[in-house]
């Protein structure tokens, strides 16, 4: 049976000893906003001023009409122009441009005599995933430079014309998909931390003597140092989901009870690893080491965050089962983006409650008030 005022007390005791651990307020408080502003800026899948290099053999109408085409895109900014082939290999080698562009001779003696044109794309394929979306943005480009051509002058109806419509991230700045990410990565990071100091301070400043020695049961214990932690967690998240939206731009459409509610689970699931950590190192700085090792890699890795899991080998995919921010990653996307609720995320609201359950009653199964 749970005793309120023991419970409170306990509390007390451990607000107290935060709020004389200056290092413990920098990490409640600043770390969040600090990881949030450097991911934020720094993680950019958006692919915008490509560099690139022109060799236009041609310089005919065409062929400044090609190129025209892709300068005012937005994607692509003209470094060099190039005389001769010889060129192309120093710039690729010392990474002074992305594409090199080169328009054959010939190109608009074909076009005019209605034959296909050749235009080749050379790209540095060193950085693979940024080559494919170049080669993605030339290929719109010729194409729809290609139905030009073949409109001009005539008139001719499409038997197809397809109408699309982005939904959710109109504009796709993967920003808006970023920081909804940062949001669960960091708080299962920071949560884990803030705990895995509580029960090995105790060790270090001997005061685990004292607190044995209390009538206090376990469980309140456990409850009692989680207590000012869950306060702290749910204003980190508030902060840093508001800075996501007023820094970077980033929509709300959902529910805010639903999000806090949400939070909350996953806030006790990821304090009570932490204080499992706590437990089994007895040493501030190695239960630290450990959180963070055993949070920020899955969070990172294994959630859905940085990679897809559905392009992982079979057996990664199985491991991210078990990552509790692959889940609330759902939520976070799902509330700030979509603005979907319960009727969307049960699953994952049913996940975060026993992800809650598994984190507190590990808490209280490894920890022992009994000095050994």
């Amino acid at each position: 049976m749970i005793n309120p005022g023991r419970l409170m007390a306990m509390a007390r005791k451990e607000a107290i000893q935060l709020r004389r651990d200056t290092r413990s307020l920098i990490l409640a408080f600043l770390l969040p906003v600090i990881l949030l502003i450097i991911f934020g800026y720094a993680i950019s899948w958006d692919v915008r001023n490509i560099k690139t290099a022109v060799l236009d053999q041609d310089q005919s109408a065409q062929s400044r009409e090609l190129l025209e085409a892709f300068r005012s895109s937005g994607y692509f900014t003209f470094q060099r122009q190039l005389r001769s082939a010889s060129e192309i290999a120093p710039l690729l080698d010392g990474v002074s441009v992305q594409l090199v562009l080169v328009i054959p001779p010939d190109f608009s003696s074909h076009l005019n005599a209605g034959q296909s044109a050749e235009l080749q794309a050379i790209v540095d394929g060193s950085d693979a995933n940024t080559a494919t979306i170049i080669l993605n943005y030339a290929r719109a480009i010729v194409q729809t430079y290609s139905l030009n051509v073949q409109l001009q002058g005539k008139q001719v109806t499409l038997p197809l014309r397809a109408e699309t419509r982005v939904w959710f991230n109109e504009e796709l700045v993967s920003r808006n998909m970023i920081v909804p990410g940062l949001v669960a990565m960091i708080m299962m990071i920071v949560s884990a931390m803030l705990t895995a100091t509580t029960i090995a301070r105790e060790w270090e400043r001997g005061t685990m003597e004292q607190l044995a020695a209390t009538p206090v049961s376990r469980v309140e214990v456990i409850l009692g140092k989680m207590l000012p932690y869950v306060a702290i967690g749910l204003i980190d998240m508030v902060l840093i989901s508001l800075l996501g939206m007023f820094l970077f731009g980033v929509p709300f459409r959902g529910n805010p009870a639903l999000f806090i509610v949400l939070s909350f689970f996953f806030l006790v699931g990821a304090l009570g690893l932490g204080i499992v950590f706590s437990v089994l190192g007895r040493s501030q700085l190695l239960a630290t080491q450990v959180a963070m090792l055993a949070t920020f890699l899955p969070a990172v890795l294994l959630s859905g965050f940085m990679y897809a899991i559905t392009v992982m080998p079979k057996a990664l995919q199985l491991v991210t089962y078990l990552v509790p921010a692959r889940y609330f990653l759902v939520v976070t996307r799902g509330i700030f983006l979509k603005g979907v609720g319960v009727e969307v995320l049960y699953v994952q609201g049913l996940l975060m409650v026993l992800f809650a359950a598994i984190g507190l009653f590990l808490a209280v199964r490894v920890f022992k008030k009994e000095l050994v």
